[in-house]
């Protein structure tokens, strides 16, 4: 009897542990690694317009333990400076968000309420952002709660917040934008970015540099990249550098002192100087500091781990100069780099064959290195919304010189696919023909597009000598007008025999699925991220509204893209691809020949004509077909989490990966571990 009984609870016991080693597994604690993609949870909730996704991290588990603590301490060094991107994005948000937060935490009222619900939506929405101001139109997200709910919430909570913060969230004329390119405005001014001091003018701005420049030798220097400008005591206008003795400094000690750990388990000395150099830099805030860690860090290709790390793009500055905090860790996915390695190394064909005036190509293309990588984790400008591909450094003169390292964030990439499907492509393709070539080239063409783009794109081209910072000549339209030309690059090219000689295509028709996801894409169903009414600021959402309306524009006459209405739908459909590519290629050469010879003038026009009016008629359309499809426009992830193993002596020997599946949980322990910055009115 006794034996029967013992015998039970064995197998009781050893179903329990089953069934709890189950759960764990579910939970993404343990074993997700050998889980198909096809069982993964791929996709976790969906808010406003935005779903949470998730994303599994290839090849750390075949990286030795070393390279594994070295995962971990890079991604750590990211995560400890991400209070930066909110201070950078609105002078207000770190307060803000400490309210929100409290109050998720410690209400005790009712959470089953519309208002309840419109409150955690608006606060998911904000850390989303990293701030108040959406992360993509950079418009004020307004809450939809009344300021009286909130006043409730933060009593019960016992919150406190600024009577004049609250009104800034509340009232949609104030900070109302985090970035404006309008040029019928004061740039500087208008922007609720946290780059330059209330009061300051672009006028201002524009002078403090020009006077900087003109004062120094090195004119090679991405002058204000690290700094907030502000009016000193005495009226003037001086620089406050981000750097450890200086603004963020108690984050960048954290930054530092995790770089440090990472410079301890570097996989070569090479890699070990470039984390160096990062590290004096963020001690000196020493520009120069900054160009030799750049250097250091692309002349470096060897290894399985690599990182981004720093203040790096100037997309949030409205005057394009200033640095958002970002930082990318990635491990090399070798399989898919080996097969993509035939890019870079015919990257002298590409720029040879190029359609741009002959002055505007390099005569040697210098150091392009490109790979396939998966991202291990991300923080700052880089997450919760991720991007698919990277072309480092931005510095003309660097890559020129020095070369340039692009990747292509795979697992990013696949994430998105497995997720979303083809249900948007499959609504506004204008043929049965265009959906079963996108279905059987779609992928492989999206990412061959991010690889012409970052590889070819970014690193082509070169400047007129008397063109030192585009930046400076283009202005506002500087961010629009590279990313236009890397994608125009993209485009001539995909369609080239050369991919199919090359073995990176295994047809044109591949070529043929770009375009026609592009041309819908620039016209259509990047709409469905526009509010009624408003017109188009965002960078990129520019420049493919402008290279898909200007093609359209210029093939009229041969009808080369036709406008189609069947059913009370609207679709573009190419009827000439061959033609297409033509007309491609005189947009490149103009494209280029405005950033070589820095043409305002017609930066402006170019951007202005075709890249921001909308159509309201067609954005209401489009936003309807697109509600009717339950796929909101905006994707983004909840990070990985790394733990470390230790041995018998409290020694850290290795590092194990886990996939958490809630974003609340994960935003609200961000805030608590790596809170390093103060909330300030």
């Amino acid at each position: 009897m006794k034996f029967t009984q013992l015998t039970l609870l064995l197998l009781l016991g050893t179903m329990i542990l089953s069934c709890k080693a189950k759960i764990e597994e579910t939970n993404g604690l343990k074993g997700e690694a050998a889980i198909p993609d096809s069982l993964f949870q791929w996709k976790t909730e969906s808010f406003a317009d935005i779903q949470i996704l998730r994303y599994r991290v290839p090849g750390f588990e075949q990286l030795a333990p070393k390279q594994r603590l070295l995962v971990y301490y890079l991604v750590q060094a990211g995560l400890a400076g991400r209070d930066i991107i909110w201070d950078q994005n609105y002078r207000h948000n770190l307060s803000i968000r400490h309210a929100l937060n409290k109050i998720v935490d410690k209400y005790s009222g009712d959470r089953n309420n519309p208002d309840w619900r419109n409150f955690v939506d608006y606060t998911k929405q904000v850390w989303f952002a990293n701030g108040i101001h959406h992360h993509y139109s950079s418009e004020k997200i307004l809450p939809r709660f009344t300021q009286s709910y909130f006043q409730d919430l933060m009593e019960d909570s016992g919150t406190e917040l600024d009577n004049m913060i609250i009104q800034c969230m509340f009232d949609p004329k104030i900070d109302s934008k985090k970035v404006s390119l309008d040029p019928k405005k004061d740039i500087v001014s208008a922007s609720a970015v946290n780059f330059y001091d209330i009061g300051l003018t672009d006028i201002e701005v524009e002078a403090f540099y020009n006077d900087l420049k003109a004062a120094t030798i090195d004119t090679l220097l991405s002058y204000g990249l690290n700094s907030k400008l502000v009016l000193g005591d005495d009226g003037k206008i001086e620089e406050k550098v981000w750097r450890l003795n200086g603004m963020y400094g108690a984050a960048i000690k954290k930054i530092i002192y995790w770089l440090e750990m990472a410079v301890e388990v570097a996989e070569n000395p090479e890699q070990a100087k470039s984390i160096q150099l990062l590290i004096e830099y963020y001690k000196t805030g020493d520009l120069k500091k900054w160009d030799e860690f750049n250097i250091a860090w692309v002349e470096n290709k060897s290894g399985d781990v690599d990182f981004i790390h720093g203040f790096v793009e100037v997309y949030n500055d409205p005057k394009g100069m200033k640095g958002s905090y970002e930082s990318i860790v990635q491990i090399t996915d070798f399989e898919s780099s080996a097969r993509m390695k035939a890019l870079s190394d015919h990257a002298q064909w590409f720029e040879d064959n190029s359609p741009i005036l002959s002055q505007h190509k390099k005569k040697n293309v210098t150091g392009v290195s490109y790979k396939v990588v998966n991202v291990a984790g991300e923080s700052g400008d880089a997450a919760p919304l991720s991007s698919i591909g990277v072309n480092l450094p931005n510095a003309d003169w660097i890559k020129e010189k020095h070369g340039s390292k692009s990747v292509s964030l795979g697992n990013i990439s696949n994430a998105i696919g497995f997720a979303l499907g083809s249900g948007v492509y499959d609504e506004f393709a204008s043929t049965a023909e265009d959906i079963s070539r996108y279905l059987k080239y779609g992928s492989l063409a999206d990412k061959m597009m991010t690889a012409l783009h970052e590889v070819i794109g970014h690193a082509s081209g070169k400047l007129e000598p008397n063109i030192k910072d585009p930046a400076t000549t283009l202005k506002n339209y500087s961010s629009a007008i590279e990313e236009a030309r890397a994608d125009i690059v993209a485009l001539y090219y995909v369609i080239d025999p050369k991919l199919v000689e090359l073995k990176l295509l295994p047809s044109t028709d591949a070529g043929k699925a770009a375009y026609d996801n592009y041309i819908s894409n620039g016209l259509l169903k990047q709409l469905r991220r526009m509010e009624p009414g408003r017109n188009i600021e965002e960078s990129h959402m520019r420049n493919r509204q402008m290279i898909a309306a200007w093609a359209f524009e210029q093939g009229k006459k041969e009808n080369v893209i036709s406008k189609i209405s069947r059913l009370g739908k609207t679709y573009f459909q190419i009827n000439d691809y061959t033609k297409l590519r033509a007309i491609f290629g005189n947009l490149l050469r103009e494209i280029q020949r405005i950033k070589s010879q820095g043409d305002y003038t017609a930066a402006r026009n170019l951007i202005e004509n075709y890249g921001v009016i909308v159509d309201q008629r067609l954005l209401a359309e489009v936003k309807d077909r697109s509600s009717k499809l339950n796929i909101p426009p905006y994707s983004g992830f909840i990070q990985p989490e790394y733990n470390l193993v230790y041995d018998k002596k409290g020694r850290a020997i290795d590092v194990e990966v886990r996939y958490p599946k809630d974003f609340t949980i994960q935003m609200l322990g961000y805030s608590k571990m790596f809170g390093y910055l103060p909330p300030r009115n």
